[in-house]
């Protein structure tokens, strides 16, 4: 394996990179009881600096009060009360804005241009996102509020069976996107908000696909492989990953240990350029969450480029993969 190279915030990074969803030292959990973390959050803080990361999606867990990792993975063991989904994001959102306010090296970011405009200014863009839509409790209005609040993308479904769509690791019950979740699609194109489709079943995410009328993300996956893993049935068909494509969209290339290698990595970002274009690839990171990575530090994200390039793709298109392509939907959505 090739080793780390550091470069730190001084060096002038040739690519603009960003990860499509990430969770930096779990700090969704910071105020509960019992947390401990916030060594682990300024460690992937600085991290994100020496690495040279651009941008991200900070992303909140709209159900991470009620699942739970099992033996047949993460699975939901009970129901939120009324009341209970919106407190927490509330907890949560306070929580990431209150941390990133104590390092100047990242900005808040709500626009498409930002991402740019930091990176000129040798600042991270810390867009928020938030995986799941408990949150909303079947209520597209309350969007006004998390726009109000600056997130400015939501994955429709996490692990918890929610009022919006299927997700593919719970038995179907909207064969899709339900009528909340057509009417969430068509609120957040209104308001200028990523709609990101990852752990979606096929048909969710065709559903969303069909009715945006903007670019959608599914920010962290793989194609399938022979994995019996009960985290295989996070990865998606070729035919999936077209659905994304087709709406000018990105999937985000996920290093999880579905991947035998940092290598195996490489060549399985490749295998997902192949079946969706060289257009509408990036990488998600799913960073401190992330099942067994194969990429657990943004110090390799050089090591990235370099095994990109090493594999035939010129400069122009690794920076399409590690950021470009990104920043196009940003730009177009945002």
């Amino acid at each position: 394996m090739l080793e780390f190279p550091l470069s730190g915030r001084d060096a002038a990074p040739k690519f603009l990179n960003f990860d499509l969803h990430c969770h930096p030292g779990q700090f969704i959990a910071k105020g509960l009881e019992g947390y401990s973390l916030d060594t682990g959050i300024a460690k992937t803080l600085g991290e994100m600096k020496s690495g040279n990361l651009s941008g991200a999606f900070f992303s909140l867990v709209a159900d991470a009060q009620i699942i739970k990792i099992g033996p047949e993975g993460v699975k939901p063991y009970r129901n939120y009360v009324a009341n209970e989904a919106w407190a927490d994001y509330k907890r949560q959102i306070n929580a990431l804005k209150e941390i990133l306010k104590n390092d100047n090296s990242f900005a808040v970011s709500t626009h498409g241009k930002d991402l740019q405009q930091n990176f000129d200014k040798k600042k991270i863009s810390a867009y928020i996102s938030c995986e799941g839509g408990d949150f909303l409790e079947g209520d597209a209005g309350k969007l006004e509020s998390m726009y109000e609040d600056g997130v400015r993308s939501l994955q429709l479904v996490h692990y918890h069976p929610n009022e919006i769509g299927d997700l593919q690791t719970e038995a179907p019950q909207h064969k899709g996107l339900s009528i909340a979740g057509k009417e969430v699609v068509k609120r957040m194109n209104k308001l200028g908000m990523v709609i990101d489709v990852a752990h979606s079943t096929f048909e969710t995410t065709k559903a969303a696909a069909d009715l945006s009328k903007h670019p959608i993300i599914l920010s962290h996956s793989l194609l399938k492989n022979d994995s019996t893993h009960p985290v295989a049935r996070r990865m998606i068909t070729a035919e999936h990953a077209k659905v994304v494509a087709e709406t000018g969209g990105v999937i985000g290339a996920w290093p999880s240990g579905l991947n035998k290698s940092f290598e195996d990595f490489i060549d399985n970002t490749l295998k997902l350029i192949d079946v969706a274009g060289i257009d509408h690839v990036g990488l998600g990171t799913d960073m401190d969450a992330n099942f067994k990575p194969v990429l657990n530090s943004y110090l390799q994200i050089p090591q990235l480029i370099d095994g990109l390039k090493s594999k035939g793709l010129k400069d122009e298109e690794v920076s399409k993969v590690v950021g470009g392509n990104v920043k196009r939907v940003l730009e177009k959505v945002l």
